[in-house]
């Protein structure tokens, strides 16, 4: 387990690894009361908040973002198993720092976050959303960069500004939209069904049928909560898949293109440029 915990401008970053080829579990606390965003990445890992003789489970984690107020007597603890490493970023900060931070943040926090400034209870859970393509790149790029010291400390500032930037436009969105629970749950099974088959995805007429809602809404209510339409998203799932499996497992550029669905190697080259700035060749 990775575990990397950075103070900037009033924030405490925590960034966490973990991966195992067997079930593991994985437990954090805070010392202190604290209003955190927790942003996961890849790898779709079990979460249970447990406090105060009660517990509250989290299941397809990839791509969430979650915010909460927790003290000392919250425990998070994490089901971490071969297929599903934990990847977690979570940015948090106390009561008497909100009006400390640089950017005008703790304006926004309690305009949207209200109830976990004012908290009733040792954690209180605040919106539960997915996060859009540009938020989950920026929680790749935490994990994946390679700087040191003061660079470092630029990279994350940087980043760190962009990526509460994408949160609270996107908490507006959906306050805009007020998306009620039922479709929020069937907004994420047609998640869900894009991400389990990226090389034959079903159409959208299939898909909104799959989850029994019409097209219109489907398109309407998914942009809303991922901020790109239906297949803006499954393309830009696919790429950072085909991006992995370059990168990662060593696969050729046809084997990726073939593995997301792409026929023409010249249409996944310039999709793949258009998106990361690179050839694939270059990775």
């Amino acid at each position: 387990m990775n575990r990397e915990i950075i103070d900037i401008n009033d924030y405490t970053i925590l960034l966490e690894e973990a991966s195992s080829n067997n079930h593991l579990i994985d437990s954090c606390f805070f010392d202190e009361p604290v209003i955190a965003i927790a942003f996961y990445g890849q790898g779709d890992v079990g979460l249970t908040v447990k406090f105060d003789g009660k517990s509250k489970d989290f299941h397809h984690t990839k791509g969430m973002v979650l915010s909460f107020y927790a003290n000392d007597k919250v425990e998070f603890e994490h089901q971490v198993s071969k297929l599903k490493p934990l990847q977690c970023l979570v940015i948090a900060t106390t009561v008497r720092n909100i009006d400390k931070l640089p950017n005008g943040e703790g304006r926004f926090l309690e305009k949207f976050l209200s109830q976990l400034i004012h908290p009733k209870d040792h954690f209180v859970e605040g919106p539960v959303f997915n996060m859009n393509p540009e938020m989950f790149q920026l929680v790749e790029q935490f994990f994946s960069n390679t700087y040191q010291g003061e660079i470092k400390m630029m990279f994350y500032k940087s980043h760190i500004t962009a990526l509460l930037s994408h949160y609270f436009g996107q908490l507006t969105k959906l306050q805009n939209v007020k998306l009620n629970t039922s479709l929020i749950e069937k907004i994420n099974l047609a998640q869900e069904i894009l991400l389990s088959d990226l090389e034959n995805p079903p159409s959208l007429t299939e898909l909104a049928h799959s989850i029994g809602i019409n097209t219109n809404k489907l398109k309407i209510q998914f942009k809303a909560q991922f901020g790109v339409p239906v297949f803006k998203y499954l393309q830009n799932e696919r790429l950072t898949k085909a991006y992995n499996l370059i990168k990662n497992e060593r696969k050729t550029i046809q084997e990726a293109a073939w593995a997301v669905g792409y026929d023409s190697l010249g249409s996944f080259s310039n999709a793949f440029e258009k998106k990361f700035g690179y050839r694939p060749s270059q990775v």
